[in-house]
């Protein structure tokens, strides 16, 4: 493409001619006389108001209607940007009156109605996501309208279209797609924040039945808003019939996954084999408490602070242990050894006595149980089954306090734990024998199932 400099030159001379003669012209030097006495009586206006009234002073700290009055002070702000619109609408009737032309004046007046939303904007909105999309979309739309852009701006926009098929996107289609889009599902995101919790606040529903009524309320928003969102582009949707045949191919090919785990959630939260708050042992051993169930996977949170996620498809296609499932109610066996030479009968009843004292040791469904499990090669082997409410891990750790309460227990009535004794005999020349005793001692926990 060939650039004609001389043109180009032209224009530009011609350009500036135009602003020599507005610099030069009495209308010009009235208008921008008009701007400045308005803006400097503006100035003038708001100082005074904010020095005189007594809700623009001082700080309120307290009295009555404190909230009202916060707000009150916080519009001082708002005082000139006001004032100065006010005074530059008097200033366009009088130039246009006066010398005929007042564009310079208006312009000006625009400026200050752009001044007066940003200090609204900045002082008044204070969530980071609404404060942004006023800032960066609403003043600049806010701009083009005041100069009289915007309808010129939005065909330019509207001319820049790409067609494919049926569907007709625009540059200006896909700006309104962002935008809209921006500000519908953020809505969502609020709206199925506040439905979920205000869902899972019903006391009257059982854990599942609110997870499903959650995750139904969450797929059917999301829905809709995809639904006003293609209102909004413009697409009907009758031209989505390729692109849902392409997305089902997708999904029988590279989504499959992904549509096997949403599948399997959906089973999960309709058959209640796994809810928010049971504490899950997944086939690999690693154990957790889940809570939270979303569309394509589960949340596990250990105890040493690691979260798991685990695809809803791993809790249909494998074996995993629900503790609990049905209730929280588990028991648990204690271990431990008395020497040879203890009143065998009389532990039982001491160890019991001591256990019951511990306040998550329950008597139902079964009492504790202290029973002979063996004759060891050092001393008679017990343990000690007991039930409680709650998972015996992390913080709710009851088997290193009921063995320390047994080995206090033990250690009162003089009953010896036993450890395993060796002798190793070193014969010399001499006939002096080395003795050299070996000992060792271990304690354990042992889950055991239900009865």
């Amino acid at each position: 493409m060939d650039i004609n400099l001389d043109s180009i030159k032209t224009q530009a001379l011609e350009y500036i001619d135009i602003l020599i003669k507005w610099a030069s012209s009495p209308k010009f030097y009235a208008q921008i006389a008009a701007i400045i006495v308005a803006v400097i009586l503006a100035l003038f206006i708001a100082k005074q108001l904010k020095k005189r009234v007594d809700a623009f002073r001082n700080i309120p700290q307290e009295g009555p209607r404190l909230k009202l009055r916060q707000l009150l002070y916080a519009t001082r702000d708002l005082v000139f940007p006001i004032v100065a619109i006010l005074l530059l609408a008097i200033a366009v009737s009088t130039t246009k009156t006066s010398v005929g032309q007042s564009w310079l004046v208006v312009i000006a007046q625009g400026l200050a109605v752009i001044l007066f939303l940003h200090t609204v904007i900045t002082r008044f909105i204070k969530t980071p996501f609404i404060n942004a999309l006023f800032l960066w979309i609403g003043i600049p739309l806010a701009t083009l309208y005041v100069f009289g852009w915007l309808d010129d701006v939005t065909q330019a926009l509207d001319g820049m279209a790409l067609q494919l098929g049926n569907i007709h996107l625009s540059a200006f289609a896909l700006l309104r797609i962002a935008i809209f889009g921006t500000i519908l599902f953020w809505l969502g995101g609020m709206s199925r924040t506040a439905g979920t919790q205000a869902i899972r606040s019903k006391e009257t529903l059982d854990s599942g039945t609110k997870e499903i009524f959650a995750k139904l309320f969450e797929m059917g928003l999301f829905f809709i808003l995809f639904m006003v969102l293609l209102q909004i582009a413009g697409i009907s949707l009758t031209t989505l019939a390729v692109f849902g045949g392409a997305l089902g191919v997708g999904l029988g090919f590279g989504l499959q996954q992904i549509a096997a785990n949403f599948i399997s959630g959906m089973i999960i939260l309709l058959d209640r084999s796994v809810t928010v708050g049971d504490y899950i042992e997944l086939e690999d051993g690693r154990t957790g408490t889940i809570t939270q169930m979303n569309m394509r996977s589960s949340s596990l949170d250990t105890y040493d602070g690691k979260s798991i996620v685990v695809p809803n498809e791993q809790f249909i296609t494998t074996a995993f242990t629900n503790w609990t499932h049905k209730d929280t109610l588990q028991r648990y066996t204690v271990e431990f050894s008395v020497s040879y030479n203890t009143d065998i009968p009389k532990v039982p009843e001491l160890i019991l006595a001591a256990i019951r004292q511990h306040p998550q040791v329950l008597e139902e469904p079964e009492k504790p149980d202290c029973e002979i499990i063996g004759f060891g090669e050092s001393g008679v082997d017990f343990h000690v089954e007991y039930w409680m409410d709650g998972i015996d891990d992390g913080q709710n750790r009851v088997d290193s306090d009921l063995m320390l309460i047994i080995w206090n227990t033990l250690k009162e009535n003089n009953i010896e734990i036993p450890f395993p004794q060796r002798e190793v005999r070193i014969l010399n020349d001499s006939g002096v024998t080395i003795k050299k005793p070996v000992r060792t001692a271990t304690a354990a926990k042992k889950p055991t199932p239900k009865k």
